[in-house]
């Protein structure tokens, strides 16, 4: 007789997370309650109340102090907010591929599209999603129920339309509604939302069942996940039978048969399966074909019963042990892989690469091969804890060592600041980098590093594998050969991009690629300023030309200003004699006031244009700040000057001197203040 365990058998990734999400708060002393039960495993259930963890319908009967756990099966979008809400301390365990399922008939339906789900409707994992929904949204389970709803609805597909379905549904029944939908509502949107993990476990189950004499099917009766399984396995071996417990093993009927196929629900802890496994071996083997062993012997594994094998496998599985798995499934956090022996893998993007920026969905594909290191082994649960950064830091620690003795600059990722410097990890080994050598002056700041790719040199190699190493240095290689390159090509005229680095009361230090230029502070604006801070900052990015150049003394003078800013070409360009302009009063004098037409150029409004009537003085008709209307009478463009008239937009009301009279009188006077 053989026993066949599938690889796939056992928790599924979301399942494990939210188990584990529940004994972590456990160890960490919290009150734990979940949302309905954690999963569909009586017995598994029934352990942890045994440690206290309380079943509860809905946040309402959350207690003080404690912690509610959302299953992975997740839940609908008013339970989150009635936690939210109420003050509820919950913790998500929805697993990521139904999150993504919510996300998706979210956004969809907020657009206008009527939401189809393929699945049943009283399953928990439906009605969160339902949850999530706007507007029209319907459940159906076969090609049947989703050919009535096409039928019975008016206008249905004229409507925009998207599909999706359980993350449990059956593979087959998907396929078949899939292009029932495609030839109704030819622009649908379907979305294949069956978890790999599931689909994978039945196809497995199909072609396991279709080989064996006899199939057990090991989960809890009220999940759909173990059901589904059941279904695709009794369709093709009469002799299925759907267990909870080794207890409930039909010993009698699987007598005589060759090859006994053993699946296990996505809620199946590992121990229930090696239970029945082992079960089954002692009750089924030939009384004949058993041999009484007095002394211990080492068996190999084609000696050993399949639950001795199972069992064996298990146990040589050890920290640090390196192994290579498959990758069955991916999400932003985790990886899940197959490292065979019935064991499922995790791969937290952590342990996957020292990265903080890492994409596993964009770097990690299902069928991938990798290669890990086994961190934890959980018996009980059949499931291991791996790292590639820990096998990859094995390979990478002789790669730093390299380094030292070569010089080599090296490339990593600034991951932590902390006391004295900051650690970056290259090729998945950690190198301390101190402060005085991490950045290329020691005023700056050490946070700006952080999750950043850097270049270094190691400069130190201790004990226990401990590296040290300089960004300074390589900082000061690179900007020594920018600063030579630039001095070997750069003329006045030349325009760069540069970065503030510096300011002072007289001007900006801006780095233009390996050398700081000097803009000073008239060249940063056309206006006064009293500080180059009125125009730019430090870090500023700026395009600046080269005025002045002095190769002996490494100096450059820069300009910043530039010639289409100058306010008086614009003021030329824009605006003519006889034209209407609003202004702004600025300030006055005895003969007169100054009013600002745009920033940079004023016009002055001559006492005897302020008004139809003789005034003694400005301040008469007009106050600082004012807005009036006023006429440009005169435009002088080699003095920059500029006269302006309200009295000219006014009806004449008494005699007065000619414009060209009074300018003429006041000239000598006024020259200055109508330069400034």
């Amino acid at each position: 007789m053989k026993i066949t365990l599938a690889k796939t058998a056992g928790f599924c990734f979301g399942v494990n997370r939210a188990v584990n999400t529940v004994y972590d708060l456990l160890k960490e002393g919290k009150k734990v309650c979940t949302l309905g039960p954690i999963i569909h495993n009586p017995q598994l259930v029934e352990e942890l109340e045994q440690k206290g963890v309380r079943i509860v319908n809905s946040p309402i009967e959350v207690n003080l102090g404690e912690t509610l756990v959302i299953r992975s099966h997740g839940v609908e979008q008013t339970v989150v907010d009635d936690c939210e809400n109420k003050g509820v301390c919950y913790v998500d365990a929805t697993c990521p591929f139904v999150s993504k399922i919510h996300k998706i008939v979210a956004q969809k339906s907020k657009d206008g599209y009527v939401t189809i789900i393929a699945g049943d409707k009283n399953h928990q994992e439906v009605k969160g999603i339902v949850g999530h929904t706007f507007g029209e949204v319907y459940v159906v389970a076969n090609e049947e129920e989703l050919q009535n709803l096409l039928e019975f609805k008016e206008n249905f597909c004229s409507k925009k339309v998207i599909m999706v379905s359980q993350t449990t549904f059956n593979a087959k029944i998907w396929e078949k509604l899939q292009l029932f939908l495609k030839k109704v509502c030819t622009n649908a949107e379907i979305f294949d939302t069956i978890c790999n993990a599931t689909a994978m476990r039945q196809q497995e189950a199909h072609e396991l069942s279709k080989r064996s004499d006899a199939v057990i099917v090991i989960g809890g009766r009220h999940s759909s996940n173990t059901a589904k399984l059941f279904t695709v396995c009794k369709a093709n071996c009469e002799k299925t039978y759907l267990i909870e417990t080794a207890d409930e093993l039909p010993i009698d009927r699987l007598l005589g048969c060759d090859e006994i196929g053993v699946v296990a629900g996505a809620s199946t802890p590992a121990c229930i399966i090696k239970e029945a496994i082992k079960t089954m071996s002692e009750n089924l083997q030939p009384v004949e074909e058993q041999v009484e062993v007095k002394e211990p012997v080492q068996k190999s594994f084609e000696e050993m019963t399949d639950e001795e094998a199972f069992e064996a496998s298990l146990n040589s599985l050890t920290g640090d042990q390196k192994v290579t798995g498959t990758v069955i499934a991916v999400n932003p956090t985790e990886i899940t892989v197959d490292i065979g022996r019935g064991v499922t893998g995790y791969v937290t993007a952590a342990e996957y690469s020292s990265d903080p920026n890492v994409n596993l969905v964009e770097e990690v594909k299902v069928n991938d091969e990798i290669n890990l290191i086994i961190m934890k082994i959980s018996d009980q649960e059949g499931t291991a804890m791996l790292s590639k950064r820990r096998y990859d830091a094995i390979a990478g620690w002789d790669n730093i060592v390299a380094a030292k003795e070569s010089g080599e600059v090296l490339t990593g990722f600034v991951k932590d600041v902390i006391k004295g410097g900051v650690v970056v990890y290259s090729n998945n080994v950690r190198v301390f980098i101190p402060a005085s050598q991490a950045t290329a002056s020691r005023n700056d700041s050490l946070e700006d590093l952080k999750g950043k790719e850097v270049q270094f040199r190691i400069i130190e190699i201790g004990r226990g594998r401990r590296a040290v190493g300089s960004i300074r240095s390589v900082l000061r290689e690179q900007r020594k050969a920018a600063e030579e390159k630039i001095w070997a090509n750069i003329a006045v005229g030349d325009r760069f991009t540069g970065t503030v680095k510096s300011l002072t009361g007289y001007g900006a230090f801006v780095d233009i690629g390996g050398v700081d230029g000097m803009v000073h502070i008239s060249e940063l604006s056309w206006n006064r300023i009293k500080n180059p801070s009125e125009v730019v900052l430090v870090g500023d990015t700026v395009e600046v030309y080269v005025k002045e150049l002095d190769p002996e003394k490494k100096k450059i003078s820069l300009g910043y200003k530039r010639p289409e800013d100058n306010p008086w070409t614009i003021f030329t360009n824009n605006y003519n004699v006889d034209d209407v302009v609003k202004v702004t009063v600025v300030s006055m004098t005895t003969y007169g006031a100054f009013a600002r037409i745009i920033p940079g150029v004023d016009g002055l409004i001559h006492i005897s244009q302020i008004a139809n009537k003789r005034i003694n003085k400005p301040q008469d008709e007009l106050t600082v700040g004012q807005e009036v209307e006023a006429k440009i009478t005169a435009i002088d463009g080699e003095k920059k000057r500029v006269s302006l008239s309200i009295r000219a937009l006014l009806p004449e009301e008494e005699p007065a001197e000619t414009v060209e009279e009074t300018v003429a009188e006041t000239a000598e006077e006024t020259t200055e203040e109508v330069a400034e």
